[in-house]
């Protein structure tokens, strides 16, 4: 069999039924062989960097994989920002790369990068090197990406294997390492303290969303009657509307969340690294007392020194220690009222924000308006930006694969094409990207995507031109002007862009007609652009959240 057809076949049989990419010289026979079959869909991007966002979107909202392929060189590099994205997010993706002929590899062959190149962006690079073991490297790879904690996985394979016609190797059954078990002593002594604490608190993270954990935590959560505060990666693993939803760790968290877990006299931190941009560099107090649970060995110490560290599944080791706190008596504790007080607080906070009704609206009235028209059931993709912030702290979320958005490596222009993985992925479902035009101008281009693709996907983008998060920083703490980075001078009309590109487009200004206007265009076959003009010089929320 023919290599190009022995990959599609490879994969059709490992559940990858969507690759996502641009076609070059290099890759078309693959395309060749895409197109003879129904069993999986090529989706043509117009940017690679878009590309790798795309499968990450897919990933993060079906809990399957995608794949990717690019070419050598500019392609490959170019979805190296997806693909550290993804790293960051552990997403599984499997990137497949066409790379330069080993024969003329060191030799500046067109397109040729050296394949090390990409070793920190991935949590695996494997570069094939014989014709006959491509399919056995293939699967090596897809094993690799799904193995916990996931991640994506670049495999190189030369050009000119693609057509040649070769005995495969034929690799035996792997035995995909799992983090099936749980240390009993330890979480015996987690139960012990956590059930004697009298202010407990929980922090909850992206490993639940991979975990499939969330009843595990609402349970634990119930059980303990502790507040719930998530991670931004962790939005949507517990729902806004229970009672012991606490809020949201991020760059805009305010001093009523900070001050509800610093008051917390023990805290699970489960499903999170503790990374520097959840922990705004771990100046957040965490109690000493401190149960920590995840999947990487090395995130334990970071930033804080735990009482009882976990290495293991959230979904079991919470369901464990869910059984042994059942065992125990519980102290009494008053978490939904805690919860509460620190959401009205946030609420406070807000106030003066929700009042404004005039054109331009401040983000978080806009997002108000957005969240009313939007129906409860859709998958929401959310750009990076200052609006994301705003976003993470008050647009409410339900479950846990119907909200996606950046984490740590927080790069712009992932919003729209992480949309297009969602729906690709989820076909029956509505989804929204929501975005800012500084987002949305790094992948405008995608929008033709959505056009040609037949992709029906909303995307509402405020619009405040602006790079209002910087400029604000610039005019607050530098010798600079407000709105420094904007262009108000020269606006872009978004929706004369989406109409030039074959997206139908609509404008809205008031909260009245952003509602109306984004349910419209839900309901709506097709993609459609909304387009709402916000205030660039409304207060940003790492400012606004901490007075």
């Amino acid at each position: 069999m023919k290599i190009n057809e022995a990959i599609i076949d490879c994969l059709t049989e490992n559940d990858v039924d969507t690759l996502f990419g641009i076609p070059g010289k290099q890759s078309l026979p693959l395309n060749e062989s895409i197109s003879e079959r129904d069993d999986i869909r090529f989706i043509m991007a117009r940017h690679e960097t878009a590309v790798s966002h795309q499968a990450w979107g897919y990933a993060e909202t079906s809990g399957g994989m995608a794949a990717t392929v690019v070419i050598p060189g500019p392609g490959d590099m170019n979805a190296m920002n997806g693909l550290k994205n993804a790293l960051n997010d552990c997403t599984p993706l499997l990137h497949i790369a066409v790379e330069t002929e080993p024969e003329i590899r060191g030799g500046d062959g067109i397109h040729e990068t050296p394949p090390d190149t990409y070793d920190n962006v991935v949590k695996e690079n494997i570069t094939v090197e014989t014709p006959q073991s491509t399919v056995a490297e293939l699967k090596r790879a897809i094993d690799a990406a799904q193995t916990a904690p996931k991640g994506p996985v670049r495999i190189g394979i030369p050009k000119n294997f693609l057509k040649m016609d070769v005995p495969l190797a034929e690799r035996g059954e792997l035995e995909r390492q799992s983090f099936n078990g749980v240390p009993d002593a330890e979480v015996d002594v987690a139960a012990d303290l956590l059930a004697e604490a009298s202010n407990p608190v929980i922090i909850a993270g992206g490993g639940i969303r991979a975990s499939e954990a969330s009843d595990e935590l609402t349970a634990v959560a119930e059980r303990l009657e502790a507040p719930v505060v998530l991670t931004y990666k962790g939005k949507a693993v517990f729902p806004d509307e229970h009672e012991l939803m606490g809020g949201i760790l991020c760059g805009g968290t305010g001093t009523a969340v900070k001050e509800l877990i610093a008051d917390a006299d023990a805290a699970l931190a489960v499903g999170t690294d503790f990374d520097a941009v959840t922990m705004q560099n771990w100046s957040i107090e965490v109690p000493d007392d401190l149960v920590h649970v995840t999947l990487g060995a090395d995130d334990i110490g970071t930033g804080y020194d735990p009482t009882i560290a976990i290495v293991a599944d959230a979904a079991r080791t919470l369901d464990e220690l869910d059984g042994a706190l059942s065992e125990r008596s519980i102290a009494e504790v008053t978490g939904a009222k805690r919860a509460q007080a620190t959401k009205e607080a946030i609420d406070e906070r807000l106030e003066e924000l929700r009042a404004v009704s005039d054109a331009p609206l401040t983000s978080v009235k806009a997002l108000d308006a957005i969240r009313g028209g939007t129906p409860r059931d859709a998958i929401v993709a959310v750009d990076a930006g200052g609006f994301r912030l705003w976003t993470l702290l008050m647009f409410s979320t339900y479950e846990p694969r119907d909200y996606v958005n950046p984490g740590s490596w927080a790069t712009m222009g992932s919003g729209l094409p992480s949309a297009i993985g969602a729906k690709v992925a989820n076909p029956e479902q509505d989804v929204v990207a929501l975005t800012g035009d500084g987002g949305l101008l790094m992948c405008l281009h995608e929008l033709h995507t959505l056009a040609d693709e037949e992709i029906d996907v909303t995307v509402v983008v405020l619009n405040n031109s602006d790079y209002a998060i910087i400029s604000e920083e610039a005019g607050r703490s530098y010798r600079m002007d407000e709105g420094e980075y904007g262009w108000e001078e020269n606006p872009v009309s978004y929706t004369t862009v989406a109409d030039g590109l074959g997206i139908d487009a609509k404008r809205a200004e008031t909260p009245d007609e952003i509602e109306a206007t984004v349910a419209g265009a839900i309901a709506s076959d097709g993609p459609t652009l909304v387009e709402i003009p916000t205030d660039p010089y409304e207060p940003q929320s790492g400012v606004w959240m901490n007075k």
